[in-house]
């Protein structure tokens, strides 16, 4: 609770905004029984990360396995939404790696998932998208927490992704400068 709430709720403990940042990542992942991947490494011309300013802006990240195989085929078709929803997930799991990766390991430094953009190989009639990108947004609210997880959206439908894959997704980060 911020002052002015532990003012008009004086038996409420007061928590400082300092201590709400104070979050261990990597104790939460551990918590959660999720074991990252290996970081993607870049198969064309970009790269899986570009910085500007205190902006990470991640490369759209494919649902690979820790085998390397992928998560494939069109959702309403040939998939149903909960593999979309874990190819999803997948992506997620793939982000956060890149994010691991690309700040030394110290998820810690992630000050605000800001936007996810996700792109689903879907049939002209599968119309949930959105359902199917909620398995990288929920990951993201699981690991970072509401207040640092939580972010704006945009979930897309197609009828053909790279590899046949089934999801798509692409981050912008807000991460904390080193001290």
């Amino acid at each position: 609770m911020g002052f002015l709430s532990a003012a008009f709720f004086p038996n409420t403990p007061f928590t400082p905004v300092t201590a709400l940042s104070m979050v261990h990542t990597e104790n939460r992942l551990r918590e959660l029984g999720i074991t990252l991947p290996p970081a993607p490494k870049a198969a064309a011309n970009y790269v899986p990360v570009q910085s500007s300013g205190d902006l990470l802006f991640l490369s759209g990240h494919l649902p690979m396995l820790e085998d390397g195989s992928l998560m494939t085929g069109s959702i309403g078709s040939v998939q149903n939404l909960d593999h979309g929803y874990a190819a999803a997930r997948q992506c997620g799991l793939n982000l956060i790696a890149t994010l691991q990766t690309e700040l030394g390991g110290d998820l810690d430094r992630v000050e605000q998932i800001v936007k996810l953009f996700g792109i689903v190989q879907s049939s002209n009639d599968f119309h949930e998208q959105h359902k199917v990108l909620n398995g990288c947004s929920d990951l993201m609210k699981e690991v970072f927490g509401e207040e640092r997880g939580l972010h704006a959206r945009s979930a897309i439908g197609t009828n053909s992704l790279p590899l046949d894959i089934s999801v798509e997704v692409e981050a912008i980060v807000r991460v904390k400068p080193l001290n």
